[in-house]
């Protein structure tokens, strides 16, 4: 199944936007974003996504502070970009997640992971990384099941604008590094491939 779009008018307003997102009733079980202005509506991911998902949160709780929480259904707004995004796993302060309503700002987030579904692949690849980058996000953790040379996981950082310098790519099977504050090595050979 395909994502489906809802195009709105390119003069919305950006409240009326996330007003429409938060009350509108989607389809139970499936993930709501705005993405460069348009709501998006995916089905929920597959097993195998879910299971690289998993295997990082996992590793990731074993190097995290207790005021750094890992979310998965946590939306973080980037207004500029009008952007309503729901990474698959968003490292953040518990406090202000705790006190959030239905967003956190998203230069609150210390890292995003995105795990790519066939349907959405070039939206984790090129329009994520362009919102998460002019947020100021620190780290994006792109594990991409569905790249042209195959499955590869790659660390992008260091954001200027809207762009990402990438810090490390590799293919499922080898490690990746993440730095501080995280310090953690990251065995892909975890991971599932399709």
């Amino acid at each position: 199944m395909s994502a489906l779009t809802v195009s709105q008018d390119t003069d919305q307003n950006w409240d009326d936007l996330v007003r429409y997102w938060e009350e509108m009733e989607w389809p139970e079980g499936s993930k709501v974003e705005i993405i460069e202005g348009i709501i998006t509506v995916s089905p929920a991911p597959a097993s195998r996504h879910n299971v690289i998902a998993e295997r990082i949160q996992r590793r990731l709780y074993s190097v995290l502070p207790e005021e750094l929480g890992i979310f998965q259904t946590q939306a973080i707004a980037v207004p500029s970009r009008r952007g309503m995004l729901i990474p698959d796993l968003l490292v953040a302060p518990v406090r202000e997640c705790a006190e959030a309503g239905s967003h956190i700002p998203a230069a609150l987030a210390e890292l995003v992971v995105e795990v790519t579904s066939r349907s959405n692949a070039s939206q984790d690849r090129v329009s994520k990384p362009a919102a998460y980058a002019t947020a100021g996000i620190p780290l994006y953790l792109l594990a991409d099941r569905w790249a042209p040379g195959g499955p590869t996981v790659t660390l992008y950082g260091e954001p200027k604008g809207d762009v990402y310098r990438v810090l490390r790519a590799v293919k499922f099977g080898d490690v990746i590094e993440l730095p501080e504050p995280f310090g953690l090595t990251l065995d892909t050979g975890e991971f599932p491939v399709d």
